[in-house]
């Protein structure tokens, strides 16, 4: 009788198998990555749709103002044809009123600087997407220097009606007092840099001393015998020169020219 041997086979246990670690890293640092691109895509979204919340307010004004600008071109036209009809003004008065209005108007181009720029920062950030809006503001700073221009107009042909106008152009070199209309005038400083001046002013046998005046700034003092003020106007500084012009009411009698020597600064 044959020995059955009986063996007991034993399957050998697999251990299960496991990530390598640099894989669970690398799962990591992706959903970091993915976490961190939805978060800067999120305030990226935020950000643009703020810039454009301000940009649509900034057109909305300027639109507004190029409506307002429009309405108030037709009122000065108006304004213009009648106050000329009005007054009854030669074709000279007219002449000299428009070249009046046209050397303030450069004066007043020169203290729009600070608004164009503002304007430029805005067209460049909205350049790409309101190209047309640009367009229009460029048409809107022509509409308001045309309208101070007739502004300006209507102003000096008001003025013409009651007033007398010398125009002077005044040296610091002079010896003494310059005559300007009824009155005399001597330029004592001149600052360029800062578009100021000073100057002595010689009426009723007294010199008074305008210091530190700004050009376009009317400068205003009575002369005994006017019920109106007289008023000087400087539009242009040059080195050692200033150029204006002296207002004076038609009804005052011209007060005599003083020749006494101005005091010093």
């Amino acid at each position: 009788m044959s020995d059955i041997t009986s063996t007991t086979s034993e399957e050998p246990a697999m251990e299960g198998g496991t990530l390598p670690r640099w894989v669970t890293v690398l799962f990591v640092a992706a959903f970091a990555l993915v976490g961190y691109l939805l978060y800067a895509t999120y305030a990226q979204r935020q950000a643009l749709a703020k810039n454009q919340q301000d940009a649509d307010k900034k057109t909305q004004a300027l639109a507004a103002e190029v409506d307002k600008t429009n309405a108030r071109v037709a009122d000065l036209k108006g304004q213009l044809e009648v106050t000329s009809q009005k007054l009854g003004l030669t074709e000279d008065e007219l002449a000299r009123a428009r070249s009046l209005a046209q050397q303030v108007r450069s004066q007043q181009e020169k203290s729009d600087a600070q608004l164009k720029q503002q304007i430029g920062e805005v067209q460049a950030d909205t350049s790409t997407k309101f190209g047309q809006v640009a367009t229009q503001i460029n048409g809107t700073q022509t509409d308001l220097s045309a309208t101070k221009a007739d502004l300006d107009e209507v102003e000096e042909l008001k003025r013409l009606g009651e007033r007398d106008i010398f125009e002077f152009s005044l040296s610091k070199s002079s010896k003494g007092p310059e005559h300007v209309g009824p009155i005399q005038v001597q330029l004592r400083k001149v600052d360029t840099k800062h578009y100021r001046y000073t100057m002595n002013v010689i009426a009723d046998d007294k010199a008074i001393e305008k210091k530190d005046k700004t050009v376009g700034e009317p400068v205003q003092f009575y002369v005994r015998g006017a019920r109106a003020p007289y008023e000087i106007v400087v539009f242009d500084l040059g080195k050692d020169q200033a150029k204006g012009y002296l207002s004076a009411p038609k009804t005052a009698g011209a007060a005599p020219p003083s020749s006494s020597t101005p005091p010093g600064n």
